[in-house]
């Protein structure tokens, strides 16, 4: 496994992603073209007359051909403009460098969390097969995976921030990152409730990983040797378990993200999320096309490194 080779691999991974991005900036694009009446028939209402349509048109460039709009757009992401947005009458770009930060928190805590979580749980029911503590993880696991995030947020709600009344039941509010980490206890039960709906597809890959594992050749011999169970888990079983659990991570950040922007509503937790709802709404077609294209590039970015990763763990994995 020389470098060259590793090279070579991170090149050609690179330019698959460069052309997803581009075929997902295609399909985000020529979406709003499919609206019926068009964007400004949508955005101004059916009482816009057609004089106003058509210096919206003339305004924000609608009223040239389909491809050369497109070609404009894809001039202005490479300078990194993504529009303005309708509604809020301010670059989409300035929108998203204030709520992505707070988006991120939200995603990247939960998703740690469920994470540290999942993995030793899972372990344990790897080990405790067909006992009652694998019985009851995995029906908790069942419980959760099935669960709508909107329905976890109003269980976590109703009975810690009501009845044990212990946290807010409204995420911090502030324009900025520093202000929404001045308010540590209301982002519990926002973190808690994600954490949870992504614990549960964690917990039972790990356990199958881990009962795979186990079930291998070299694991009967380690154990023949005399090595102590403690020895056998930490220092074998787990690398090759987690090789699995590298390319979940980066596959379930786009489900991660839904259930984000879910969960943002739910606790008004003022991220992307809640801009992307609040611009669907509102039928702020830029901000809509930014958010997802943004969202798009992370999880392009997230399997990229999840295939390294996976590269990292297991080396027998070849670059050819």
């Amino acid at each position: 496994m020389g470098v060259p080779r590793l090279t070579r691999y991170l090149l050609r991974r690179i330019v698959q992603s460069l052309i997803v991005i581009l075929g997902v900036s295609i399909i985000a694009f020529f979406l709003q073209h499919i609206i019926p009446g068009g964007e400004a028939r949508a955005l101004l209402g059916p009482r816009a007359t057609q004089a106003q349509i058509d210096a919206f048109n003339q305004q924000n460039g609608l009223n040239q051909p389909v491809y050369v709009q497109y070609f404009d757009y894809l001039d202005h992401l490479v300078h990194g403009n993504l529009g303005r947005s309708y509604k809020l009458n301010e670059p989409v770009t300035s929108v998203l460098r204030q709520d992505m930060p707070k988006s991120i928190l939200l995603v990247g805590s939960a998703l740690i969390l469920s994470i540290l979580i999942a993995l030793p749980v899972g372990v344990a029911q790897a080990v405790r097969r067909n006992r009652t503590l694998d019985y009851v993880g995995t029906g908790l696991s069942f419980f959760l995976y099935s669960m709508p995030t909107f329905w976890a947020g109003q269980i976590v709600i109703l009975i810690f921030a009501e009845k044990l009344n212990l946290f807010p039941a409204e995420a911090p509010q502030g324009s900025t990152l520093g202000q929404i980490l001045s308010q540590p206890s209301g982002l519990v039960l926002p973190i808690i409730t994600l954490a949870l709906i992504t614990y549960a597809s964690f917990s039972r890959y790990m356990r199958s990983s881990a009962i795979e594992a186990l079930a291998q050749d070299w694991i009967r011999t380690a154990k023949a040797k005399g090595l102590s169970n403690k020895a056998i888990l930490f220092r074998h079983m787990l690398r090759n378990a987690l090789i699995p659990i590298a390319t979940l991570v980066g596959l379930s950040l786009p489900g991660v993200f839904t259930a984000g922007l879910v969960t943002e509503q739910v606790f008004n937790f003022p991220g992307t999320g809640l801009d992307f709802y609040n611009a669907a709404v509102s039928r702020d077609f830029p901000l809509l096309l930014g958010i997802i294209l943004i969202v798009s590039v992370a999880t392009v970015i997230g399997n990229l490194l999840a295939d390294i990763a996976y590269a990292v763990l297991d080396p027998r994995v070849r670059y050819s």
